[in-house]
């Protein structure tokens, strides 16, 4: 990047967020050495997640802004400028339809997440028909400012059908965890959850990382902690506090979610 002196990357969140704690243990501090000025995500669901996109834009003093692809697709929405809180389908190119996990019933309306089903209209050599992409999206309830007639998805991709799953009775999404985590400034980047059973009773444990210097309020900080986790999943958490640096650091997508009761069930 310095020898290039290049203005705009695309990674993952995971990777974004990583170079720029690679970058800061060399000296180099991202959002005033370098020249980037735009930041592409895709990958990951961390871009349309406020607390992450906050995390990334501040690391690189630039606008961040999200895409969604996949290859046997192609790339079928994106956020623009406006950055309104959603992103646009492409709708020249595909027709995205929205499908209730447990009824099957198709979603017309806005609010209501859904698993995504696609169909691809430029694909010749290997058509995508209604093709199961797992992603879970919902319509939103309003347009652009920057004029575009495509229609939005509200707050981008939030989860995939496979890891969205039950615990304790109530549907978890991994994306709501991320987004309470990182809207702690004296959290690190980087947590783990792990779901088991104990007993007949299924049980969370969330690993997160803090730096020395937020040790004397860690009472604190962690029960306003448990009190965001129960607002947004209305789910109680055990919480244990790891060393800075000594959770996993992953290259390109990152595995943060373990749920352990499939496993623990096969025995």
């Amino acid at each position: 990047m310095q020898e290039l002196k290049c203005t705009a990357f695309m990674a993952t969140p995971t990777y974004v967020l990583g170079m720029a704690d690679t970058a800061k243990k060399m000296g180099i501090d991202p959002g005033k050495d370098l020249s980037i000025r735009r930041i592409t995500c895709a990958g990951e669901p961390g871009a349309s997640i406020p607390a992450t996109k906050k995390r990334m834009e501040e690391a690189w003093a630039c606008k961040v802004y999200d895409h969604i692809g996949a290859t046997e697709i192609g790339a079928w929405s994106y956020e623009c400028t406006s950055q309104p809180g959603g992103l646009h389908v492409n709708d020249a190119f595909f027709l995205v339809e929205i499908e209730d996990v447990e009824t099957g019933q198709i979603i017309d309306g806005p609010g209501k997440n859904g698993k995504m089903l696609i169909t691809a209209f430029d694909r010749i050599g290997k058509p995508c028909i209604r093709f199961d992409s797992k992603d879970v999206i919902r319509w939103a309830d309003h347009t652009c400012e920057c004029g575009r007639t495509f229609r939005m998805i509200d707050g981008g991709v939030i989860g995939r059908a496979d890891d969205i799953t039950k615990v304790k009775g109530v549907l978890l999404a991994p994306t709501a965890i991320e987004e309470v985590v990182r809207s702690f400034p004296e959290l690190s980047d980087e947590y783990e959850v792990v779901v088991s059973k104990v007993g007949d009773v299924d049980d969370i444990l969330l690993k997160v990382e803090m730096s020395s210097w937020h040790v004397e309020k860690k009472d604190i900080i962690l029960a306003r902690l448990q009190d965001q986790l129960r607002l947004r999943t209305n789910l109680g958490y055990r919480i244990e506090v790891r060393p800075h640096g000594s959770l996993p650091r992953y290259q390109v997508k990152a595995h943060r979610f373990k749920d352990l009761r499939k496993k623990e069930g096969s025995h």
